[in-house]
Order: C-alpha cells, then structure tokens, then sequence
C-alpha cells in the first residue's frame, strides 16, 4: 500500500510533538513497529533523562510515498550523565539533525539519523571548540 505523505508526515510530527518533546514514552507504540519500538524507547529515554528540557523544532518535512525525510534543529540542556559525562547544566541550541524514516501502515518501521554532535558536546563544554584549536596553532 501506497501512504500519503501527509500521513506519513503526520507520524513524524507525532514524535516530535508527542514523545521526543516531552517524553511520552508510551506513545512510542503508536508510531514505531514492535521490531522497533523497543529500541526507541530506550534511545529516547535515555535521552530525555540527559536533557529533561529537551526541544526539537521541524525545520523541514519532505514525503514520498513511504519515506519521510526530516531537518530538525534540537535544543536542551545537560541535566544527567550523556556518553559518559556528568551533567555540565549547561545548554546546547540548535544542533543540527537529519532523519529517514520509512513508514508502513502508519507506523516507522525503519529510521536512520545523523546529528551535529560535536557542535553538541563543543556547546556543553565536553570537548574544545574546533575554532579556538586552530586559532591556537
């Protein structure tokens, strides 16, 4: 069967209104494949427990078919242990994410993602900023 993209749209505006902006974990359910969800609950929750705060903002959604491809922007701040670091309390804003999203029936049955992290860990203070290492040589 063919989706919609508006419908398949609407399943990604879903989690980030309805699980990644608030950290309705429940949700998870309805929108991910039981393969899947799993493993979404446990990525989104830890995450949520590193940066409580969290905000993602929709920059861009382009559907077709099956497939949702999406340009976010997330804000937050580090309020528990991320990647093996204690919480700096400090805040990150608008780092970049990209995602794919393949939809069937309504629900994600596969996602693949890329994200600035470094801008993140630079924006916490985990790591030097790229600029003021090339500055200093």
């Amino acid at each position: 069967m063919t989706e919609v993209p508006e419908i398949t749209k609407g399943v990604v505006r879903r989690l980030i209104t309805d699980v990644l902006n608030t950290g309705s974990l429940d949700v998870i359910d309805e929108l991910y494949a039981a393969a899947l969800a799993p493993a979404a609950r446990r990525w989104i929750g830890a995450f949520h427990t590193s940066f409580t705060d969290v905000k993602m903002e929709i920059v861009e959604l382009v559907a077709e078919d099956q497939k949702v491809v999406g340009r976010f922007t997330c804000s937050g701040t580090h309020q528990g242990e991320w990647r093996g670091h204690p919480p700096t309390g400090r805040r990150f804003e608008r780092v970049d994410e990209v995602a794919i999203f393949d939809i069937r029936n309504g629900k994600i049955i596969k996602a693949w993602s890329l994200e600035d992290t470094l801008s993140r860990l630079e924006q916490l203070g985990l790591v030097p900023a790229v600029g003021s290492q090339l500055a200093d040589q």
